[in-house]
């Protein structure tokens, strides 16, 4: 496993580094960005307009040499216009499936927030059972499969909520953030005459990122690991402040990205600090606040935040 944790750390290096080089100054988006796809997740990525969501997505899958598809949500978008649909052929008297842009391996759904929840529930299947049904037949995705979804904040106008069902399924939430003086003099001084997006080019393959998905897997967790994780996550079902809590769905895409952590750090196995670095990022969306906590101003991160501070962490584990 040791080769296969090399070659790990020096592809999604490089990966990091070709994202880096378009989302200037803000290496942790591109760190958990590539943690998301080794774990075999999906990324949703919220910010006002203009902050650099769409380039973010736009930067990883132009990283990876591999079958990128993108949708521009709108309040007029149909289901079929996201999974595709059968059109009938006169010459043949049959009707001939023609695929829509679900079938990528990485899919860019940009501002996902805008389309209505009947058409954002169109991805649910794709997204948990990587296949779709079009008029009663299944059809497989391909892998690597994985949803980039930008939105904006709730608040902005012509934006519907996510359905909870449909943010359970996002393994992780970034929140883009806007850059510092030097990293935006940076993007200034590199965006002057052209886009970085142009010139960037593949450094792996969509083949490869899915076998370094399947080494991820074969990480080891510690028991001891496991309980914190499951401890980190029941702490939200009984929160004061918390209406709704994480599910268990949120343990296991925890656990894997955790697993996606040690692994690009070049370990074969997991830390108690993995799963804290993820904490926020995996569970934070999941959960919804009572309207009195909501009313004071605190915010699901910071609930999060404080589950991690006051749950102790078990030893960190040696190797087997």
């Amino acid at each position: 496993m040791r080769a296969g944790l090399d070659e790990l750390v020096d592809v999604t290096s490089r990966v990091r580094d070709a994202i880096e080089s378009v989302a200037t100054g803000r290496p942790s988006l591109a760190w958990l960005t590539v943690a998301v796809l080794l774990a075999e997740g999906h990324l949703l990525v919220e910010d006002v307009p203009g902050v650099g969501k769409t380039t973010l997505a736009k930067a990883l899958a132009r990283s990876i040499d591999c079958q990128v598809g993108r949708i521009q949500f709108t309040p007029d978008l149909l289901p079929s216009d996201l999974t595709g649909v059968n059109i009938f052929r006169a010459q043949t008297h049959e009707f001939e499936f023609r695929p829509g842009p679900v079938f990528s391996n990485i899919v860019i759904g940009d501002e996902i927030n805008r389309a209505s929840p009947k058409t954002q529930s169109a991805l649910l299947e794709c997204m948990e059972e990587g296949q779709t049904t079009v008029d009663g037949t299944t059809h497989r995705l391909p892998r690597p499969f994985l949803v980039v979804a930008t939105q904006n904040p709730v608040e902005m106008e012509g934006t519907y909520p996510l359905p909870e069902a449909q943010r359970d399924r996002f393994m992780a939430r970034l929140t883009v953030g806007y850059p510092d003086h030097d990293a935006e003099m940076l993007m200034l001084d590199r965006q002057e005459a052209t886009s970085p997006l142009a010139h960037l080019a593949p450094v792996t393959t969509g083949a490869t990122m899915l076998r370094l998905a399947d080494l991820v897997r074969h990480v080891y967790a510690a028991p001891a690991v496991k309980q914190y994780v499951l401890e980190l996550v029941g702490a939200t079902r009984g929160h004061t402040a918390l209406r709704l809590g994480a599910s268990p769905r949120a343990s296991l895409q925890l656990l894997k990205a955790a697993k996606a952590s040690a692994a690009m750090a070049g370990r074969e196995h997991v830390l108690p600090d993995d799963v804290q670095a993820l904490a926020v990022p995996v569970i934070a969306h999941r959960l919804i606040l009572t309207t009195e906590t909501r009313l004071q101003g605190t915010t699901p991160q910071d609930v999060v935040t404080q589950i991690v501070e006051r749950t102790p962490v078990p030893p960190a584990p040696g190797r087997r």
